[in-house]
């Protein structure tokens, strides 16, 4: 079948993003048929990458001076530790800046190879091969990279494009029941802030999707690349409408920084959490009627999907959690930015609360 083409133009580049099953074996075709012309090229892997989908993109590569390397991809491990043992790698066999970066691996990876290739020379070229659903429908969009540091989430980071997008559905299948509802938040997020029908399809197709039943994934991946497509291509360096795109986000990095990025707590989970907690936020203050939080409410109850605080947290972790919303980078001042819901496709951004407001959200909403 042939892959599904989306176009992100921006003012910095204009890639493609190819979306279908078996994408990789025609990996050297798409290089050709794009203009991504290089030598030399590093693959960075996920060290869980199925072994099958390497072979087939070593395949790819013959005729290229190729080098490997693999990192345990963790929120600890996406750190400037890794991104200098990149470039080391790259100084040492002395590429150029027409060689290329190929990120194998899922949202840290893509993140830690981003930058690495954003500050390499001022820039070298970068694919992206997305292998989780979470990094095909977000992370792999719009040039966002970044390393974590001891005072939080993406603190260090730079927006660069990548010069193509391979998001093969094939990847999918080897991942975890849990890995797949990562992704999934985030494709349940695209449709609250932007498409409301797209929310309907989501609510008639959740379980086809997440047993990666064909049209449905594919159509989950597209339409959410779509919607991020849309609001890149607005704003790129999220100066504006880009921001609503952090939809639970400030609740969700602050949720897994306050966990110190535990096992016990993936990307995906948190943000699930963060879209519960600022959905029952955005209810208590009137920016959402009743009749939209409700659906919102029995929509995440039914999918069977981890929303309840209680489980991660309790009342004597408000403090540390709030000490991570105060560091979040939209903040420009001592308020805490949060975007909002105003009804199911529309969403809200700029909105200033007190660090107190919020504490007593905590103790009155989420922890009671």
């Amino acid at each position: 079948m042939k892959p599904i083409k989306l176009t992100v133009n921006t003012n910095s580049g204009k890639y493609p993003i190819l979306i279908g099953s078996n994408v990789v074996s025609k990996f050297a075709k798409l290089i050709n048929q794009n203009s991504i012309d290089f030598k030399k090229c590093m693959l960075i892997i996920d060290k869980k990458v199925p072994k099958k989908m390497i072979k087939i993109l070593k395949k790819n590569l013959k005729g290229k001076q190729l080098s490997i390397r693999f990192i345990e991809a963790s929120e600890k491990n996406k750190n400037q530790k890794n991104v200098d043992l990149i470039i080391n790698d790259l100084l040492k066999k002395n590429y150029s800046r027409s060689d290329c970066l190929i990120a194998v691996g899922g949202g840290i990876i893509g993140d830690i190879v981003g930058f690495a290739a954003s500050i390499f020379k001022r820039g070298l070229k970068f694919i992206n091969i997305p292998t989780t659903l979470l990094s095909q429908v977000d992370s792999s969009i719009g040039g966002k990279t970044g390393i974590n540091s001891d005072y939080g989430k993406n603190l260090i980071g730079s927006f660069y494009q990548p010069k193509m997008v391979i998001s093969d559905t094939g990847f999918l299948e080897s991942l975890p029941k849990r890995e797949l509802i990562c992704g999934y938040a985030e494709i349940f997020k695209h449709s609250l802030i932007l498409n409301k029908n797209f929310y309907k399809y989501l609510e008639k197709n959740i379980f086809q999707i997440l047993n990666l039943e064909s049209p449905q994934i594919e159509k989950a991946i597209y339409e959410s690349c779509k919607i991020k497509k849309k609001v890149v291509e607005q704003d790129e360096k999220e100066t504006n409408i880009r921001k609503i795109l952090n939809f639970g986000h400030t609740f969700a990095h602050a949720y897994e920084a306050a966990l110190n990025y535990s096992k016990k707590l993936n990307h995906g989970e948190a943000v699930f959490l963060g879209i519960y907690s600022a959905l029952k936020f955005s209810f208590k203050y009137k920016y959402l009627n009743q009749k939209d939080y409700n659906s919102i409410l029995n929509n995440i109850k039914n999918s069977k999907l981890p929303f309840k605080l209680v489980n991660y947290f309790s009342n004597k972790d408000i403090t540390k959690i709030l000490h991570y919303m105060t560091r979040d980078k939209k903040n420009k001042s001592k308020m805490i930015n949060l975007i909002l819901l105003k009804k199911i496709g529309v969403a809200s951004s700029n909105n200033e609360f007190s660090k107190n407001k919020i504490k007593l959200f905590f103790q009155k909403e989420l922890f009671n």
